[in-house]
């Protein structure tokens, strides 16, 4: 019975503990963003970066949910003439792509995510980004190619496997 205290006292200090290091880690990560964030647009303000600055600030916009103003970075890394990576390319238009799908700007978000195909045919995070935009816009049947073509790249991808099941069902439910 003299124990059953000190038992909840550990674990109370357990519970807080871990609580407090998640808080502490949460508040280090948003530190170093802020950091970057302030520094990428000091140094882009003074006329100083290459894509990938304009592409990392972008990607601190999307966190911070700013999407119009992460399109504005993404299309300047875009007019970088230093650019010319595949790889590169195909992140940026999938980052812009993301961006326009955010504000629900489906047809762009598609002509990016085909762009970034066209630079990299096999990067399957825009090509279920692709399907995402083709059923916000109901054209389930090409959401249902594009996710079979994730799935011919890459066969336990759980999110081409449960939009596409979903898809078919909707387009031939059961009787």
């Amino acid at each position: 019975m003299d124990g059953t205290p000190t038992l909840y006292l550990f674990a109370l200090i357990g519970l807080l503990g871990t609580a407090a290091w998640f808080v502490f880690r949460q508040v280090l990560k948003t530190r170093r963003t802020e950091v970057d964030f302030s520094r990428l647009q000091q140094q882009l303000s003074q006329g100083r970066g290459a894509a990938e600055d304009h592409y990392r600030l972008g990607s601190i916009f999307l966190e911070k949910k700013l999407y119009g103003p992460a399109i504005a970075q993404f299309q300047l890394a875009l007019k970088d003439k230093n650019l010319t990576d595949p790889v590169g390319l195909a992140l940026l238009y999938n980052a812009l792509g993301y961006a326009y799908a955010a504000q629900e700007q489906f047809d762009l978000a598609i002509r990016q995510y085909k762009e970034a195909l066209e630079q990299q045919p096999d990067y399957v995070t825009a090509l279920n980004n692709l399907g995402f935009a083709y059923e916000k816009k109901q054209l389930l049947s090409q959401a249902i190619a594009t996710y079979e073509s994730v799935l011919a790249l890459e066969p336990n991808n759980r999110t081409a496997q449960r939009r596409s099941q979903s898809l078919q069902q909707r387009v031939s439910p059961s009787t």
